[in-house]
């Protein structure tokens, strides 16, 4: 009798309700929002902090090391954090379109928050250099895309000229609201481990993201609720390295699309990161992406693209530098679907093609 009662329990019972309403809802005492702000939000956030030993591994000295997953965000990127803010203060302020330049990931959020809060979304990318996944992200959610014969800094030139003489929204990491929603991402890594870690590695393109981190975690610092501030380790791909080589790069080139980016933005802020935190700034080349990116997917079950994958190549490669017992935590960036060529390029998986369909064939190609 009470074994039929639990089981009616376990069938009819009400199922537990997810009470994740969002960063901006979540974090709200901490963000530039009034009760009248409208708040457009897909639930971003509250992303995982994922254990990596297979990396930890390899540097030993009892080091721990953690990648904070934001592939998984609603459109499978960190740029959600932010968007969720920029268009909720676009809203605010009556604004009917928005624009970025885009290498793939801020055209796929600004598209989706954007038609979300019922706006129109322009996006300007350059032609021919933006990942599958993400283009289609952005036609999927109805973008007027605009692709220029150009790269993205000037793409980026042409948005911010058009958002100053039109009435138009620019919703790069120029807008300071896009910021305050990605420095979030360190309010819940601290949560997560109940302090800072020792190091942050980050990849950098525009450099918006390090300079997010670094704010939030000053503020949960200054509250109290952290012991001490990390060090802001940031890596860029070695063909498009100019906060590395402390020149903009006319024509970066690397398989980490998202991250090439010639000439950021976000130069002078992401400096007094460096200088701030005692962090380092150093670049990987396309074959130390690619290696750190398949030991996430074969040795972690981690698939992120290739961008996201900088920050742990960097990591691997100033492995000698980490302090012993130290924390780490690495930024994932995006999800591996936003670019999925470069999976199908870049793997160690068997593929047996053109297999009988009967089980002798079958088993013997699996070894049995």
């Amino acid at each position: 009798m009470a074994f039929s009662k639990k089981l009616k329990q376990f069938f009819f019972s009400t199922p537990k309700k997810n009470n994740w309403n969002g960063l901006i809802e979540t974090y709200k005492d901490w963000l530039p929002v009034t009760k009248k702000t409208p708040i457009i939000t897909l639930k971003e956030g509250g992303t995982p902090l994922i254990e990596i030993k297979a990396i930890a591994d390899r540097i030993g000295k009892g080091v721990k090391v953690y990648a904070k997953y934001d592939g998984l965000n609603p459109t499978g990127s960190f740029k959600d954090r932010g968007m969720t803010m920029a268009i909720s203060k676009a809203k605010e302020a009556g604004c009917e379109a928005v624009i970025c330049a885009s290498t793939g990931n801020t055209s796929a959020s600004a598209a989706a928050y954007a038609r979300r809060g019922g706006m129109r979304a322009f996006v300007v990318i350059p032609e021919g250099y933006v990942a599958q996944g993400k283009l289609a992200q952005a036609l999927v959610y109805g973008a007027e895309v605009l692709a220029i014969k150009g790269n993205f800094d000037k793409a980026l030139d042409i948005v911010r000229e058009l958002s100053e003489k039109y009435p138009i929204t620019l919703v790069n990491s120029v807008n300071p609201y896009r910021l305050q929603g990605q420095k979030t991402a360190a309010f819940e890594i601290i949560e997560n481990l109940g302090n800072a870690p020792d190091w942050l590695c980050i990849p950098m393109g525009n450099a918006g993201n390090i300079t997010a981190y670094w704010m939030g975690f000053e503020e949960y610092f200054h509250a109290n609720k952290s012991k001490k501030l990390p060090r802001m380790m940031g890596f860029q791909a070695s063909g498009s390295a100019p906060l590395v080589e402390g020149k903009s790069i006319t024509n970066p080139e690397t398989i980490a699309t998202a991250i090439r980016i010639g000439n950021p933005v976000n130069r002078e802020k992401a400096l007094l990161v460096r200088k701030s935190s005692n962090g380092m700034f150093s670049s990987v080349t396309d074959l130390e992406i690619i290696n750190a990116y398949k030991i996430l997917g074969k040795e972690e079950g981690i698939f992120c693209e290739p961008a996201s994958a900088a920050s742990v190549a960097g990591l691997l490669k100033h492995k000698n530098d980490v302090p012993k017992n130290s924390t780490v935590v690495c930024v994932l960036t995006g999800n591996g679907l936003k670019d999925p060529d470069c999976a199908i390029e870049n793997n160690e998986a068997i593929f047996h093609a053109g297999v009988e369909a009967e089980i002798n064939s079958i088993t013997k190609k699996m070894g049995f």
